[in-house]
Order: structure tokens, then C-alpha cells, then sequence
């Protein structure tokens, strides 16, 4: 029975894969007055509005994701050259959905960004939502750039906590705290490290809290660490520069 379930899961998974799924995600409310959150001395910066998305956004997309299904995802680890990780993914090709999220707030917070004559124009299409139970962690590594084709190249990672606590714990000169006694998420910090291995910041999630940080050769070293209660949700793409 369990073995028939796992094939209809993967099955299901398969047939979403790659397919637009315009009407099954939430719909995003354009975001004003959002606070931007830089780092002085890096590409590493946060929005929030206290909530990029709102609390009923981030639940409306948890619910999305577990009804497509996640698959579970590892790696050999450091002795084989690879980073740690152990969590779960789904990834979903979605035109529609990145240029909703853009539209709703991000772009404006890349106006004034420009990397070697380039400006950001979008969001890349390729979605990821990653789930995180207890005990799993993705260990230290760097995000790499990827060529779209025709002159484009993402540049940056945009992260969106869809499960966290309701006041931030970020420090490191990311402090922002809303007067909140509700915990729901134990662990799972985004954690970056200097050249040194010295803690530049350390981002704890935030239920609708959007983190963006620059990838490819200029990538931090950084990790999330390991989940000790609850479960961590996330959506992932990347901010596309031409």
C-alpha cells in the first residue's frame, strides 16, 4: 500500500513538473512602503512590510506545495566534494507565478542595482519550494549563476520563509522585531560566513519575510541550519539581471 502511494506521488510530481500552474497558487497583494534592509558592506539584504508575504500568502503556498508532493533530496556530502544537505524539493517551471512575485513588490527594491551595465529584469522561471523537517540542514555552500540565454544571467537568490516565527531573531545589523511571543519554528537560520569563516549574519526565518543575496563568484559561504522543532518551508528562485 505504502509502495502503490510513494509511485502515485511520483507519478503526480512528474506530471506538474515543468508545467505552468497558473490558478493553483495564491494570489499576491502588491506590497508598498517595503523595508529594505541591507547589510553595509555586502549584497545581502531583506525585505520586509513587516511581511513580504503575508501571513495568509505564506500558508496559501505551503498548502500549494504539499499538495503537489515533495521528494526528498540529499548529496554525498564533503567526502565526495559535495555540500551537505538533506531536505525535501519540489521545482515547477512557472512564467506566470515568477513575474507575479516581481511584480508585487520586488522589482522596485532592484531600481537602483546595476551589476556591470546590467539591470534586473525579472524573476527566473524555475521555482523551488524546499521543506525542511527536523533534523535536516543543507550544509555550507555558494549558489551559482545561471545563463538563461540571450544575455541573461541570474545574479542573485531570493529566499521567502513560508514558515518561521512572527518576530525576527536575525542579527549581525538585520535586526527587525515585531512585538510578537509566537515561536512556530526552532532552528533553520540562514547562516553566512566571510572569507574567514567569521559570522557575517545569521537570518532566522520569518513567516513572509523575503532574504536576497547576491550568487555566482561573489557568493557568500553560507548554510541553513539544521530544523529542531516544527517544519521549515521555503521559496526559492532568483532575481535575473540583462
Amino acid at each position: 500500500m505504502a509502495a502503490r502511494e510513494e509511485e502515485r506521488g511520483k507519478a503526480k510530481r512528474k506530471k506538474m513538473m515543468g508545467k505552468e500552474m497558473d490558478g493553483m497558487w495564491p494570489r499576491i497583494k502588491a506590497k508598498k512602503d517595503l523595508q529594505i534592509n541591507r547589510l553595509k558592506g555586502t549584497h545581502l539584504f531583506t525585505a520586509q512590510v513587516p511581511n513580504f508575504f503575508t501571513a495568509a500568502e505564506a500558508k496559501a503556498f505551503v498548502d500549494a506545495a504539499e499538495a503537489i508532493g515533495f521528494a526528498h533530496q540529499g548529496s554525498q556530502g564533503p567526502a565526495k566534494g559535495e555540500a551537505y544537505r538533506d531536505n525535501d524539493r519540489i521545482s515547477v517551471s512557472d512564467p506566470v507565478l515568477a513575474e507575479n512575485i516581481w511584480e508585487s513588490g520586488l522589482k522596485s527594491m532592484f531600481d537602483d542595482i546595476e551589476l556591470r551595465g546590467k539591470i534586473a529584469v525579472g524573476l527566473n522561471p524555475n521555482i523551488r519550494f524546499y521543506r525542511y523537517k527536523v533534523g535536516q540542514r543543507f550544509g555550507c555552500h555558494i549558489d551559482e549563476s545561471v545563463n538563461l540565454g540571450e544575455g541573461r544571467r541570474t545574479q542573485y537568490t531570493l529566499l521567502i520563509y513560508l514558515s518561521g516565527d512572527l518576530c525576527s531573531k536575525t542579527r549581525h545589523g538585520l535586526d527587525k522585531t515585531q512585538d510578537s511571543s509566537i515561536h512556530s519554528l526552532v532552528g533553520g537560520e540562514t547562516v553566512f560566513y566571510d572569507e574567514r569563516k567569521g559570522i557575517v549574519a545569521e537570518v532566522a526565518p520569518m513567516v513572509g519575510m523575503a532574504l536576497l543575496h547576491i550568487h555566482g563568484g561573489r557568493c557568500m559561504l553560507h548554510e541553513a541550519r539544521a530544523v529542531t522543532k516544527n517544519v521549515k518551508y521555503v521559496l526559492r528562485s532568483d532575481v535575473v539581471f540583462a
